[in-house]
């Protein structure tokens, strides 16, 4: 195995796990994810900590979760004393850079997302397309092309998709060009970086020769049981009217099939638009002759409902489209194994001491997260996989009384929204689609208190396992 591999990390925003060809989805355009997947070791059940971005974001880059963090809500921003996975690797002699979006702090009102010590340099800075600030790179980019974002828009073709800008003025065809750059200026230092684009978050807006390579007649309706909509939660049910329970956003009770096909053709559309530019980077990385050298990581932050259970975009949720997220490696020279599927589960937060311990690095203490090394090097998933995955909700975005955690094994979920009462409880081998909410169950009395305890006890093991204790009193 070799030693201090470069790290290519390709992180989505929103990407659902059932969004690859290769993966299942016979609707999916992405040859190259495919072939990505053909050289490298895939985990079927990877879950993320949190369904909405910087929480989600700041558990993997410091392998904590949300609670432990601090950073449990967007808008808020990390704690300066959080050590994040690319500063380690800084401070390691790695020269270190990132494309895109970061949101480990609040980027609204016009204000640059203010930096903690993430040790990136360069930082081509995006949160997302539109030009609602100064610093914004890809603006920049546009603007030295002689382009306006807004004049680059297509028309509005339903009340929920939009054609946006041409493929080659797209904010995720600029993050690929500035991972290329950096590749191709390697010398000799091993390096880290991150790719960050925007798609395919809402809104549904792929460029227009994207959107024409699928027929919406074609695309698949969501996955929604007639009999779940009386055992919905509070929060559930207002976002079956708006998304995000904002009024005037994302109409979701006015959607007509048409529409609902629509947006899933323009959601895979950005998808694919996504598999092209990580084509290009990775025929980069190969010509570069670096391939072989580095450790390539394709995932997502988090899923989207994508009309689910009557639910679009995310929130205060825990179904499975929207925890479940793709999760590939890949590294020729270091062992992982090629054409590999593991079932059993992982989490994000594994993801930084992973990184870690392929560069020979040493684990900090304070991460909570185990490395999945022995993984993709062969080892068995009995050994080396969760028996169970847990993810929180606090407070997190648009419900501001909505506090949930997650508890899933391979035959059960529960999910407790505390302070409320309420909460969701599935039999996933009767009802693997999360259908059937068993919560107020008299005959699933005694497993919905099993689970919950279990869930209780997996929040309180997640608290923070430092400072370390030094003595015996």
């Amino acid at each position: 195995m070799s030693s201090r591999p470069n790290i290519l990390w390709i992180c989505t925003d929103q990407q659902r796990f059932d969004t690859i060809l290769a993966l299942g989805n016979d609707h999916a355009q992405t040859p190259h994810l495919d072939k990505l997947i053909g050289q490298g070791t895939t985990f079927n059940n990877a879950y993320c900590q949190s369904p909405v971005c910087a929480p989600s974001r700041a558990s993997f880059l410091t392998g904590r979760y949300p609670r432990t963090t601090r950073c449990r809500q967007n808008g808020q921003s990390i704690p300066g004393d959080e050590v994040l996975v690319s500063k380690i690797f800084s401070d390691a002699g790695y020269r270190c850079g990132l494309a895109g979006k970061l949101h480990l702090a609040s980027c609204s009102d016009g204000k640059v997302e203010k930096r903690t010590d993430d040790g990136y340099d360069p930082f081509h800075w995006s949160h997302h397309p539109q030009p609602d600030w100064e610093e914004n790179e890809y603006t920049k980019w546009l603007t030295e092309k002689g382009q306006d974002w807004f004049d680059l828009q297509g028309e509005k073709i339903s009340p929920y998709v939009q054609i946006g800008p041409p493929a080659e003025f797209s904010q995720t065809t600029w993050c690929a060009e500035k991972t290329i750059d950096f590749i191709k200026k390697e010398n000799g230092k091993p390096w880290f970086f991150s790719f960050n684009c925007f798609d395919p978050h809402h809104p549904f807006d792929p460029p227009k020769e994207y959107l024409n390579q699928f027929n919406p007649d074609d695309m698949p309706l969501p996955s929604v049981h007639a009999d779940e909509a009386d055992a919905k939660t509070t929060f559930q049910k207002l976002d079956r009217i708006w998304a995000h329970n904002t009024p005037g956003e994302f109409q979701v009770e006015s959607m007509t099939e048409d529409d609902k096909r629509l947006v899933y053709a323009a959601y895979m559309a950005m998808v694919s638009l996504i598999d092209d530019q990580v084509g290009r980077i990775l025929q980069a990385l190969e010509e570069s002759g670096q391939a072989d050298d580095t450790l390539v990581v394709f995932m997502s932050d988090h899923g989207e409902m994508l009309g689910d259970h009557g639910i679009y975009f995310k929130g205060p949720h825990f179904y499975d489209c929207q925890m479940r997220v793709p999760l590939i490696m890949r590294w020729p020279n270091g062992g992982i194994v090629e054409n590999r599927r593991v079932d059993g589960f992982v989490e994000l937060v594994d993801l930084m001491p992973t990184f870690l311990e392929a560069a020979g690095l040493v684990i900090p203490s304070a991460v909570q997260g185990s490395s999945l090394l022995p993984l993709l090097i062969g080892g068995e998933e009995n050994e080396f996989c969760r028996e169970q995955v847990y993810a929180e909700y606090y407070n997190a975005w648009t419900h501001s009384e909505a506090y949930g955690t997650m508890l899933r094994t391979k035959s059960w979920k529960v999910v407790v929204y505390h302070g409320t009462n309420q909460g969701e409880l599935y039999d996933l081998m009767e009802d693997p689609d999360e259908f059937f909410n068993l919560w107020d169950s008299p005959v699933h009395a005694q497993r919905k208190q099993e689970l919950v305890l279990k869930c209780f006890d997996a929040s309180v093991l997640s608290m923070d396992p430092d400072p370390p204790r030094l003595g015996s009193f």
